[in-house]
C-alpha cells in the first residue's frame, strides 16, 4: 500500500492533530527547514517524538533562492516603483528586500529578471552598487516572507546551506534517520548529503529542476528514495509538460526499484475547504496509478484548516485505488 508523508506546520504541530493523523497511517512527518527557524528544530523534533512513534524527516532548504522576512504579510510591490535588493539581510517592505542564501544577490547583474513567488511579482535589475542593487518592478504583485524566487539565468548555490548542515547535525543527535535533499541536481549533491547524514540515513532526493531531470540516472543510482516536487519543477518548466515528466520520472524510478513520492497541490483546495474538488481527486489517483510509492501533503497539512481530513482523504483514495486494482466491479466500487 502506498505511503503518506505529512508536512507539519502551524496547523498540525499539535499533539491531538498528529495523533489523529497517525490513525490514517503516516509514513513520515516532514519538517520543512525552509519554513522552520534553526533555533526551533530541536524542540520540534522532541515534541513530535513525544507524541508519536512515526519517524521524522528533515527536509533541507537546499540550492534555492528565496526572499527573506517581510515586515508585513503580504507586501505589495507596485509596477514602476524601485525596490532595493540588499546584499545583507533586512526586514523587507515595499521598497526593500533581501535574498537567501546570504550573499546570493551579489551574483546579480544589470538586466537580470527576478521572479518572486511563482511570478506573483517581477523585478528587473537596473543598477549594481557595492552593498545592494536597484531594481524596478515590472509586474505588480503581493509577496510574503520566505517565498521562492527565480532569476532568468543560472546562479550558483551550495546544495546544502549552513542552516541545513546545523539542522542535520541536531536531527542526527536526536535520532532522526530520514533526510530530504531539496533541489538535488547532480550525483555530487547526493554524495555530499550522504557524507553529512551518514551511511545509515534514508536520503530522499527531491526532483524539482531541469538539471535534476537531465541527471536523473545518476541521482537514482545513489538515492534511497526520490520525491517529485511538481511545484518547484513548474517554476522552470512549462506546466503543461509536468504530467508527462511525472510519468517518466515514476517509470524510471520503478525500473530501478527506488520508491518515488509525488508532492504539491494534491488536495490544494483543502487548505481552506473540508473536501477536495474532483480534479484533485482524479490527479491524486492518477499519480497512484502511474506507480507512485507514496503521496506528500504540504500546505494542506502545514497551514490548511483541515489537516486531519486531508490525511484521511489521501488514505481513502489509496484504499479505493487498491480495491480498483483488484478487479473491482461497479457494485464493489459503490460498496453494494
Amino acid at each position: 500500500m502506498q505511503k503518506i508523508l505529512v508536512t507539519l506546520g502551524p496547523s498540525s504541530l499539535i499533539k491531538e492533530v498528529v495523533q489523529e493523523c497517525d490513525k490514517s497511517g503516516v509514513y513520515l512527518y516532514r519538517i520543512n527547514l525552509s519554513h522552520t527557524d534553526l533555533e526551533d528544530v530541536a524542540q520540534i523534533i522532541r515534541k513530535i517524538k513525544n507524541w508519536t512513534e512515526t519517524p521524522i524527516c528533515l527536509d533541507s532548504e537546499g540550492a534555492q533562492l528565496r526572499n527573506q522576512r517581510m515586515k508585513w504579510e503580504p507586501t505589495q510591490l507596485i509596477k514602476g516603483e524601485y525596490v532595493t535588493v540588499h546584499f545583507e539581510e533586512v526586514f523587507g517592505d515595499a521598497k526593500n528586500i533581501s535574498l537567501n542564501p546570504p550573499g546570493a544577490a551579489r551574483q546579480l547583474r544589470e538586466g537580470d529578471i527576478i521572479f518572486l513567488d511563482f511570478n506573483h511579482a517581477r523585478l528587473k535589475v537596473v543598477k549594481i552598487q557595492p552593498s545592494h542593487c536597484t531594481t524596478i518592478v515590472e509586474k505588480t504583485g503581493s509577496i510574503g516572507s520566505n517565498k521562492a524566487a527565480d532569476v532568468n539565468r543560472k546562479l550558483e548555490f551550495d546544495s546544502l546551506t549552513a542552516k541545513d548542515l546545523k539542522a542535520i547535525e541536531i536531527g542526527s543527535k536526536l535520532g532522526v534517520k530520514n533526510f530530504a535533499l531539496s533541489f538535488t541536481n547532480t550525483k555530487k549533491d547526493v554524495e555530499w548529503m550522504r557524507e553529512v547524514c551518514g551511511p545509515e540515513a534514508n536520503i530522499i532526493c527531491k526532483i524539482e529542476s531541469e538539471q535534476a531531470l537531465l541527471n536523473l540516472p545518476e541521482i537514482l543510482a545513489l538515492a534511497d528514495q526520490i520525491l517529485i516536487d511538481r511545484g518547484d519543477l513548474s517554476r522552470q518548466i512549462p506546466i503543461e509538460k509536468i504530467p508527462f515528466l511525472q510519468r517518466k520520472i515514476i517509470s524510471k524510478a520503478n525500473e530501478q526499484g527506488k520508491p518515488v513520492f509525488v508532492a504539491t497541490n494534491l488536495l490544494e483546495s483543502m487548505v481552506s475547504q473540508q473536501t477536495p474538488n474532483r480534479a484533485e481527486v482524479n490527479d491524486t489517483v492518477s499519480s497512484l496509478e502511474m506507480g507512485a510509492s507514496g503521496l506528500v501533503l504540504a500546505a494542506e497539512t502545514a497551514i490548511g484548516k483541515f489537516p486531519v481530513d486531508a490525511v484521511r482523504m489521501i488514505r481513502s483514495l489509496i484504499m479505493e485505488n487498491d480495491k480498483y486494482k483488484d478487479g473491482a466491479t461497479f457494485k464493489s466500487i459503490l460498496g453494494e
